[in-house]
Order: C-alpha cells, then sequence, then structure tokens
C-alpha cells in the first residue's frame, strides 16, 4: 500500500478536500460549491447548529485534520456561533492548506459560491504534490458498525467482520467497534476480554450508561425494521452486534473524537455523559460512521442484513451483506457478500480473509461500491461528552 504523508508522519488512503459547512444557514451555498466543483475530491461536510457546543468543535477539528483530508474550505454565514478562527487555526497548525468564506463578507449566495468553487480548485491543486509513500498494515485504523439488522447479521456478516480484526490485530493494526447501546447484555462477556480490571469495569460501566440512556429515553436501539427482519430481542441483537468485535484482547474505551492511544482492539462510547438533552445517541448510522472516522478510522466496515447504500465523506465505506436474498436484490451497492455463508458456500473465516483482502485494494486505492456510485453522506448532531480519564483507558 502507498499512503499521502501528512506533517505529522501520519498517511492517508485518500487526498480530499473539505468543504465544511458551520452553520445550516451556510449549507446549500457549500453544498453548492462542492456540485459546481464536480470533482469526487471535493466533498462535503459540516455542522447544522447555531450555538456553540465543544463535542461539535472537537469533531469537526478531528475530521477537517484526517489523515484522509488534504485541505479544507471553511464556508461560514458570520454569525454562527461555531468557533471558526479556532478551526481554522487547527487546521493550518496541522500543515493543511485552510481558507475561510463568510457569506456575509462575500456578498451572498452567488458570489462566495463562485469565490468557493475557484478556492476549493486551488486547494485541489496545492494538494496534489502530497508525498506519496510506503504504507503497511499496522498504519492502519479500521471501524465497524452494523445497520439494517436482520435474523442473518448475528450469523454470517459480524462474525465475519470479527475473524477480520482478530487477523488485523495480529498484524498490529489499529480497530474500533461500537454501539454501546447495541450491546446491553454482552458487557460481562467483554469484560473478561479486558486487558485489565480497571479497563473491565469501565467496558461494564459504558453499557449500563448506555441502557439507563435509552431508558430514559424511553425506546431501544431496535428498529421496526430489525424485527420485520427476524430478530426477536434486543438480547439477540445484541449479541450479533457483539460478534464483529472478533476475540482478540479489548485494549480500552474511546469517545467519538478521540484517537486509540496504542495498537489494538478499542471500544467506543457512543452514548453521551449525562442526562439526555440532544436526543437519541446516533440517529443514523452515518453518524456513528463519522465518530469513527473522528478517532481516525481510514475506512469503516459497514454490515447490512436488510440492506443500506450509504457510504461517507472523508473515508470509504465497505459494505458486507449478510443475507443472500438482500445481494441478490442489492448487489451494485454490496462489496462483499457473507450470504455465502448460509448458503453454505464459504466458511466465516474464507469471508474474514475476504473483507480483509478488500482492505487492503481498497486502502491502496480500489474504490469501494459506495465510492463508485458517488455515496459521501455525512451527519453531525449536538452530543456532550466527558473525558474518560486514566491514561491506560485514552
Amino acid at each position: 500500500m502507498q499512503g499521502y504523508l501528512r506533517s505529522n508522519g501520519k498517511k492517508g488512503i485518500r487526498n480530499t478536500v473539505v468543504v465544511a459547512y458551520l452553520v445550516e444557514c451556510a449549507h446549500h451555498v457549500a453544498r453548492t460549491i462542492v456540485n459546481k466543483s464536480n470533482n469526487q475530491d471535493i466533498q462535503l461536510i459540516g455542522f447544522p447548529g447555531c450555538y456553540p457546543n465543544n463535542y461539535a468543535l472537537s469533531m469537526m477539528t478531528k475530521l477537517c485534520t484526517h489523515p484522509n483530508v488534504g485541505g479544507v474550505l471553511l464556508v461560514s454565514l458570520g454569525c454562527e456561533g461555531f468557533n471558526r478562527e479556532h478551526l481554522s487555526e487547527a487546521i493550518s497548525q496541522s500543515g493543511r492548506p485552510v481558507s475561510t468564506l463568510v457569506i456575509q463578507n462575500n456578498g451572498g449566495t452567488k458570489n462566495t459560491i463562485d469565490k468557493g468553487v475557484q478556492e476549493a480548485a486551488a486547494i485541489l491543486e496545492q494538494i496534489s504534490s502530497c508525498p506519496v509513500v510506503d504504507m503497511t498494515v499496522d498504519e492502519l485504523v479500521i471501524g465497524t458498525i452494523c445497520g439494517g439488522s436482520d435474523g442473518t447479521s448475528g450469523i454470517s456478516a459480524n462474525p465475519a467482520v470479527g475473524k477480520c480484526f482478530d487477523r488485523l490485530i495480529t498484524q498490529n493494526a489499529t480497530c474500533i467497534f461500537e454501539e454501546t447501546g447495541e450491546l446491553v447484555g454482552c458487557e460481562q462477556i467483554m469484560a473478561h476480554r479486558a486487558e485489565s480490571k480497571d479497563l473491565a469495569d469501565k467496558l461494564v460501566s459504558c453499557v449500563i450508561k448506555a441502557e439507563k440512556y435509552y431508558t430514559k429515553m424511553g425506546y431501544g436501539s431496535f428498529a421496526p425494521g430489525n424485527a420485520e427482519g427476524g430478530l426477536t430481542t434486543q438480547e439477540e441483537k445484541s449479541m450479533g452486534a457483539y460478534a464483529k468485535s472478533g476475540g482478540s484482547l479489548i485494549n480500552g474505551i474511546i469517545k467519538p473524537g478521540e484517537e486509540p492511544h496504542k495498537k489494538g482492539l478499542f471500544l467506543m462510547d457512543v452514548v453521551p455523559d449525562g442526562d439526555p438533552k440532544f436526543g437519541f445517541p446516533n440517529i443514523s448510522d452515518n453518524q456513528e460512521i463519522i465518530e469513527m472516522i473522528a478517532s481516525g478510522a481510514h475506512i469503516t466496515l459497514f454490515t447490512t442484513g436488510r440492506g443500506s447504500v450509504v457510504g461517507s465523506a472523508i473515508s470509504p465505506v465497505i459494505k458486507i451483506c449478510a443475507n443472500p436474498e438482500t445481494y441478490k436484490n442489492l448487489s451494485d451497492d454490496m462489496d462483499i457478500n457473507a450470504g455465502s455463508i448460509i448458503e453454505g458456500q464459504k466458511t466465516v473465516e474464507q469471508v474474514g480473509d475476504e473483507i480483509f483482502d478488500l482492505i487492503v485494494r481498497i486502502a491502496s486505492g480500489e474504490q469501494s461500491k459506495s465510492e463508485q456510485m458517488g455515496h459521501q453522506e455525512f451527519l453531525l448532531t449536538y452530543k456532550t461528552f466527558d473525558s474518560i480519564g486514566p491514561a491506560c483507558l485514552n
């Protein structure tokens, strides 16, 4: 593999310019800049809120300085609460080119769009000279989520990802699994895999926190589509989701935007701290994907039984289909047919190896199905998190 070398020594597998809107009022202008640029390497991200939020500022900072990002164009209305100066300075200090357009100071919609198209093209040209260097598997950060789960997810796609994770861990890569709201009932099982007693206690605590949060919301992480797809209980869904983590030692817990402090396997705690104030922890799969990207994920493994067609801005998404019937119906959108396990054509280990091989190819420049289709979904909302604390837990 080869990667784009950044000034801090990290390497990206893509070299993207992100156009980032800093309030919903700037969304249309930013989106039009991207659409008129008509280049897959110029992508849209943004935060819709008008009043400040530490989580959003931290996430946008991490995303705009992700190894897959080469340069940034910020689009501001001008009167929102987002600290655009802080974000611009952080991007500049990371060695990336950054430009800011304030709509209220640039003549409104049309003039800002015209300037934005020119600025985005100039940044793309500037980053085209980024050094390309050798890259190895141990430099990769890989995340995983599940979406549109059904009765096949926990017996094909999810355990195959678990096998792939185990192989990645043996090669000293960094892996992230999450969805603490879908791990209820698995906390003691995870605790037995923790590298320390302190971490074991924290693993249990974060799942208990998730259970309490969802209880207060009056709704668990179990969608009507899950039931229609054959899942019968929250416990069954949890066991299937848990299978994605594999069997390796768990080395720590991180929260969205925090990067693993060493190689290994990490659980991402996605459920906000404190009483619920911003609604459900993850209102769509793409918010979970973005949180893992903010923690450094080069690629996200997305397992699905019912089917999903989404991709993501910044980092490629590999979709792994659990259900053979779904794969036949949505084969243009699916990268891996884990339903072959159910049909007896392949073993879980063989599909795990197939996922591993595809990770290497996509990290080497091959496009995933969602990239080929032009999918670049993005979602960022309000949340609140507290620092975990001890260095051993990051």
